[in-house]
């Protein structure tokens, strides 16, 4: 049973309904382990086969629940609100958010078909067949999750984001479990450098995090300007900004504006993981781009399927012709 508690006076057991077609194939395990990363996120969980996350719904906290009642190729999503009664507009609001997060408007087919005519991906594209690319629901919430993984590895990047929730996201305690909904960008720019320094952020680090909130939070950076460009030109303006170099703007562009046509460049993680997914040898230099450019407008999946890749060896993710959700 998802946990439940009361909020502001309403029953601690109601929980509202959110229509949440999707056409198959998807994945939502898959969907949601790219999402997160790795398990101690504190935002996006995976637990007993469902998505959960802490909504904040003009001033609300709301719990939502995700579970798949169908299969891969023919998905039944079933998502709830539960800890109180959400208006009609939050409702709305909530299912907006679902959507984008879970990648739910982006169809994997196409790409689906040129990895599987790629000797190389064929099997990891069968395991990860329905994979949606996900997104993050807000500009500020991407760039929060950009900056503290530059340079570092991804168990190291996970445990500072992590703090930054536990510091400065807003709690809900429902059914004696806390959870976090993720920080905004008003109470990161209201924090001090140092503060942000003591979650583990480098001092150039939070002194761009800190930046880039306060842009945010003053209408100075924000996503409608960016989703009215070409991707060239987005780059080109997220590569100006404080502490955002190439490879940091193309995971802006994949994660937080779903831009399939996108590839973050400059990535030793990404460079390793292609090679051993070609099979080459271990000393032998990889020029990515070159492979990455065969696969045009859909190169962005790559980014996740190399991802994908690393968590389906953790066990973090079903492979299809096992249990899947």
């Amino acid at each position: 049973m998802i946990p439940t508690a009361p909020a502001r006076g309403h029953s601690p057991r109601f929980s509202a309904r959110i229509p949440l077609d999707v056409a198959g194939p998807f994945h939502l395990e898959a969907t949601v382990r790219l999402l997160q990363r790795r398990p101690i996120n504190r935002i996006d969980v995976w637990e007993d086969d469902r998505y959960l996350r802490l909504l904040d719904l003009d001033g609300d906290l709301f719990l939502a629940s995700v579970t798949n009642a169908g299969t891969v190729d023919e998905p039944d999503i079933r998502a709830v609100l539960q800890n109180g009664r959400p208006t009609a507009s939050q409702r709305r609001h909530s299912g907006a958010i679902l959507r984008r997060t879970l990648g739910l408007d982006q169809q994997p087919v196409a790409f689906e078909r040129l990895a599987g005519e790629d000797p190389a991906l064929r099997m990891l594209a069968h395991s990860l067949h329905g994979m949606r690319p996900p997104r993050f629901p807000t500009l500020f919430e991407a760039i929060a999750n950009v900056i503290p993984f530059q340079q570092v590895s991804l168990d190291a990047g996970a445990a500072i984001v992590a703090r930054l929730v536990e510091r400065f996201g807003r709690p809900s305690v429902i059914a004696g479990r806390t959870w976090f909904a993720f920080p905004e960008a008003g109470a990161i720019a209201g924090a001090s450098v140092a503060a942000l320094q003591d979650i583990g952020l480098s001092g150039a680090k939070a002194r761009s995090l800190h930046e880039m909130a306060g842009r945010v939070l003053r209408g100075d950076l924000i996503e409608e300007r960016l989703a009215a460009l070409s991707t060239d030109e987005a780059m080109r303006l997220l590569m100006d900004l404080p502490g955002i170099g190439p490879w940091s703007a193309g995971v802006l562009l994949l994660r937080g504006l779903g831009r399939m046509d996108a590839f973050p460049s400059g990535d030793v993680g990404v460079a390793r993981g292609l090679a051993r997914l070609l099979d080459l040898p271990a000393n032998r230099l990889f020029d990515y781009e070159d492979y990455v450019r065969r696969f045009g407008e859909q190169r962005g999946y790559l980014y996740f399927y190399n991802l994908g890749a690393q968590l389906l060896s953790r066990g973090l993710i079903h492979p299809i012709g096992g249990e899947s959700s």
